[in-house]
């Protein structure tokens, strides 16, 4: 992070990914990094590469930054400027925040923005540097095909392609994988610099020693008891993927992946409306989530908000009571949620509360699923909930199956949860009082 050392790792990688001919010019034109989640590469990698070339190349350099889409570069973005605001660098740059415009311009000319990773998102100028983060998010090469030509112009220039191993649908990042395996084994120094940090799929997924081989931050980020904790809570194939960086059988998780982008309704609205509400099983987070049906007879669900903690959510769904007066309210009361029922009940304006469980919430979840798959559900595209839906897994209830819930699971599943609740109070209780969200 800026303002701290680099972890070995990330020193390792910016040392070989930085050289230089003796014209001055990278060696490497692309830096390809693949490395488990929570290994502190966003901000203590590749936030340190986009100011080590805004200030230090001599001239104003374009920096450009992507990751699965606007909404997620966003969000990381807002992240990494946070962290430069805390830092010593805080006097030489300022930040411009309007949406669909954020940059940060740095003293000397240079700037770094982000884009959507659609196939014109670097059209029209000439860039420096192209951060591609969470690659496993492509699906074609759209992207490249974007960023390639704007750099053309450029002999210093540099692109970044960095992320956790992906699924069968990855197929932009496995390929990048497969080539980069192939230059090291060719013993290849020119061009394109490879890293990946990963487990081989032969060694035991409860041995620390295939963790201390997977993770480089084991020990400095994360220690190996929490690890320990999560492998016995999370499903298998998704504990592979995130700490052990190993590529996903099968694929898609619950969801079809291509169903959920398609139902995506950026100026998606919501009448008579249900609210939702779940805390993740270790009540580190809550999520309100609404639902609500649309003029053309598709249901719109959204996460309200989503903050770290409990001690908010009462107060929080007061406002939102009195300002938009929802037909119910639904929490699961043999879930982490259930403890907030009796405050919620004391609240001035409380709506009807729909207590869902068994096999209400099965209903609630298969429901859910099929406004997915037949298209009939709209969502805005926010990080938290686009996140819960990748990383979906089925627990089986009798003949029914309700949505997992591990405990110490890589992603929080509450936001999914508590708009799969809204989404149930909403079609089941009379809706009397119209509200527009």
């Amino acid at each position: 992070m800026i303002g701290t050392p680099p972890l070995p790792w990330q020193r390792h990688v910016m040392d070989v990914a930085g050289e230089i001919d003796a014209a001055g010019v990278p060696i490497f034109r692309e830096v390809r990094v693949t490395v488990p989640r929570q290994q502190g590469k966003t901000g203590g990698l590749l936030l340190p590469i986009q100011v080590h070339r805004a200030l230090a190349f001599g001239r104003p350099q374009r920096i450009l930054y992507t990751a699965q889409d606007r909404n997620h570069a966003r969000e990381k973005w807002s992240e990494q400027v946070e962290q430069l605001e805390r830092s010593p660098l805080r006097r030489l740059f300022t930040v411009r925040r309007s949406n669909g415009s954020e940059a940060i311009r740095w003293r000397g000319g240079s700037v770094g923005g982000i884009t959507a990773s659609g196939e014109k998102s670097a059209h029209g100028f000439t860039l420096d540097l192209g951060v591609i983060d969470e690659a496993f998010a492509q699906t074609d090469d759209r992207l490249i095909q974007s960023f390639r030509p704007a750099m053309v112009t450029r002999r210093d220039a540099q692109l970044w392609i960095v992320s956790t191993a992906g699924t069968d649908e990855s197929t932009f990042l496995r390929e990048r994988v497969d080539d980069g395996r192939a230059r090291v084994e060719a013993g290849e120094r020119a061009d394109v610099a490879y890293f990946e940090w990963s487990a081989p799929d032969d060694m035991a997924v409860d041995d620390p020693a295939t963790w201390r081989m997977a993770m480089p931050a084991l020990g400095a980020l994360i220690d190996e008891e929490t690890i320990r904790r999560d492998m016995a809570s999370m499903d298998e194939a998704e504990f592979g993927r995130a700490y052990l960086n190993r590529w996903a059988a099968g694929g898609t998780p619950v969801f079809d992946l291509a169903d959920w982008t398609r139902c995506r309704d950026d100026a998606s609205k919501a009448e008579s409306v249900a609210f939702g509400l779940d805390v993740s099983p270790d009540r580190r987070t809550a999520s309100i989530a609404v639902a609500g049906g649309r003029r053309d007879g598709r249901v719109h669900v959204e996460l309200i908000e989503r903050r770290a903690g409990t001690d908010w959510i009462v107060a929080r769904l007061g406002e939102l009571i009195e300002a938009h007066k929802p037909a119910a309210l639904a929490v699961d009361p043999g879930s982490p949620a259930g403890s907030l029922v009796t405050d919620i009940t004391r609240l001035r304006r409380v709506p009807p509360l729909v207590l869902v469980t068994g096999r209400q919430y099965a209903a609630a979840c298969g429901s859910l699923y099929d406004d997915v798959s037949t298209g009939r559900l709209a969502h805005r595209g926010q990080p938290a909930l686009d996140d819960a839906v990748i990383a979906a897994r089925r627990r089986a209830v009798g003949d029914s199956w309700v949505w997992a819930r591990p405990e110490h699971a890589a992603t929080d599943p509450a936001p999914l949860i508590a708009a799969t609740l809204a989404r149930y109070a909403w079609s089941t209780v009379p809706r009397v009082v119209p509200t527009i969200f």
